[in-house]
């Protein structure tokens, strides 16, 4: 019987069914392989997208002034402390570019190159230091079109670097004309390739701090306006070209404060460095000067109330049902219930809190403690969930040797299997408020979409919270506004990998096998 056996194996149908079955399982672990590559192919691409938004609110550019110390303190409050910076702030570009501040609209752009807010800290600081006079030099960040112009997001240009040329002024003295035998023609070969000509984009020739708008260009001979500082300037130097592929009317930012902008950059006034404020301001209407502090601490005092509620009644309620509750159809049904509630939808529970916690309890609108009890109730079933799981998975092996030295039945659970059980309920609650700190409908429901300009101090003080900070900053406009979410974004991704490792440390140090 053994030989017939054995014997039916070596027949050809047989090796064909085994080449089959082999076949098939080397397919389904390349099907596996594939699946995981698409997965980490996937990630990747998310991550790269995230870091190439975020990188440029990485840095900003700020320009530097001398403004009179004495003169803010010496004002009455800090409104009128604000005023004076910045009229010092003005003041300060309409010396530099005499000629555009002659007209309302020339003073009106030059004046956007800085905000008003962004006098706002420097103002605050100084009143602060009452003793401090005299002449002090400040930095305030560029508007953010110019800052965005400068990093090269704001508008597509080709810049082409060329030698010095010829130049002499126009016979109205308004304009610079510029000659070189065959210099020009890397511009126009230039601007051929990119289909544009001088009438539909700007083509915008830098030499030092000066800067002419080219009206006229042929291959030995260019002609323009100009529009920031002195014809002489452009003699015999290196020039830079600058052919920005959009008119004036499709852009934030003027050729005149493009030209302003690369002149203080020139004269060394503008620099390009860290963004701290991202992590020291609060939230603000003018991209340059928004922060997410408020954000970053309305998240923590919502996810300490979160915490302080439902981890210990999510762990409480799973050790009764686990352990002392009786099986029976009650008991069945709060199951039941239980792993109904962990898929209902996270906007259900913001109703549920606006119309309890707002409506019948009238709790304050847009407060963390607020958040707080509501993400307590949308993860309360998760952490029962895997606490009952973390609690079965204790061998019975322990409660009857427990029981058999004569431990209660309360001293078996709190003694014996609530320490090896910690490890896995410690996992579900932390992996739950990880869930927690990424959820944004309950938290609009509730208001915390609100505008807060200042830091909250506690679970009862307005705030706002990353999640909703990153909907509130994604939804603007303006185009400012794009790599600021992209950084809160990465602010809000540190967090959740924080809590992931601290599950793997746990489960690492405290797990035992069985």
């Amino acid at each position: 019987m053994s030989e017939q056996a054995l014997s039916s194996f070596g027949t050809d149908r047989a090796r064909k069914r085994l080449r089959r079955r082999r076949a098939a399982d080397r397919r389904f672990k390349w099907y596996g392989r594939a699946a995981i590559g698409f997965a980490l192919a996937a990630l990747a691409l998310l991550l790269a997208s995230i870091f190439s938004q975020a990188l440029s609110a990485a840095t900003y550019h700020v320009v530097s002034f001398r403004i009179d110390a004495g003169r803010v303190v010496a004002a009455e409050n800090t409104s009128g402390a604000l005023k004076e910076v910045y009229d010092q702030v003005r003041a300060d570009l309409f010396e530099a570019f005499p000629d555009a501040s002659g007209t309302p609209a020339g003073r009106q752009e030059v004046s956007a190159l800085v905000t008003r807010l962004a006098a706002l800290p420097i103002a605050e600081r100084l009143r602060a230091s009452p003793a401090r006079r005299g002449m002090e030099q400040v930095s305030l960040p560029l508007s953010d079109d110019v800052d965005l112009y400068l990093k090269g997001a704001a508008a597509r240009q080709v810049t082409i670097n060329f030698g010095p040329v010829a130049a002499e002024p126009t016979e109205d003295g308004q304009g610079v004309r510029l000659s070189g035998a065959g210099a020009f023609a890397r511009l126009i070969a230039a601007a051929s390739l990119e289909h544009a000509n001088v009438t539909d984009v700007s083509f915008l020739v830098t030499g030092g701090r000066s800067t002419v708008r080219l009206t006229r260009l042929s291959a030995d001979e260019a002609e323009g306006s100009l529009i920031a500082g002195t014809a002489s300037e452009f003699g015999n130097r290196a020039l830079c070209a600058r052919i920005i592929l959009a008119p004036q009317s499709e852009r934030t930012v003027s050729d005149r404060q493009i030209a302003w902008a690369l002149a203080l950059k020139a004269d060394g006034r503008v620099r390009r460095v860290p963004h701290w404020s991202l992590l020291t301001h609060t939230d603000s209407t003018q991209p340059e000067l928004a922060g997410a502090l408020a954000a970053i601490v309305g998240s923590f005092l919502t996810l300490l109330v979160t915490a302080s509620l439902a981890i210990p009644v999510g762990i409480l309620a799973s050790i009764y049902l686990e352990e002392f509750a009786p099986k029976n159809r009650l008991t069945s049904l709060i199951e039941v219930n239980i792993n109904n509630l962990a898929a209902v939808p996270s906007i259900v529970f913001g109703l549920l809190g606006a119309a309890v916690f707002l409506g019948v309890m009238g709790l304050p609108r847009s407060a963390p403690i607020v958040g707080g009890l509501v993400l307590a109730l949308l993860i309360l079933p998760v952490v029962i969930i895997a606490s009952r799981a973390a609690l079965k998975a204790v061998p019975d092996s322990i409660r009857q040797g427990a029981l058999a030295v004569g431990a209660s039945r309360m001293q078996t659970v709190f003694h014996h299997v609530l320490p090896l059980a910690a490890p896995g309920m410690l996992t579900g609650a932390i992996l739950g408020m990880a869930r927690a700190l990424g959820e944004t409908a309950p938290l609009l429901l509730i208001g915390m979409v609100a505008f807060v300009a200042d830091v909250p101090r506690g679970p009862g003080d307005e705030a706002s919270a990353l999640p909703v900070l990153i909907y509130s900053w994604a939804t603007q406009a303006e185009r400012a506004w794009e790599p600021m979410t992209g950084a809160v974004i990465l602010i809000l991704l540190a967090f959740l990998i924080a809590m992931n490792v601290a599950v793997v440390y746990l489960r690492h140090k405290f797990e035992r096998r069985w």
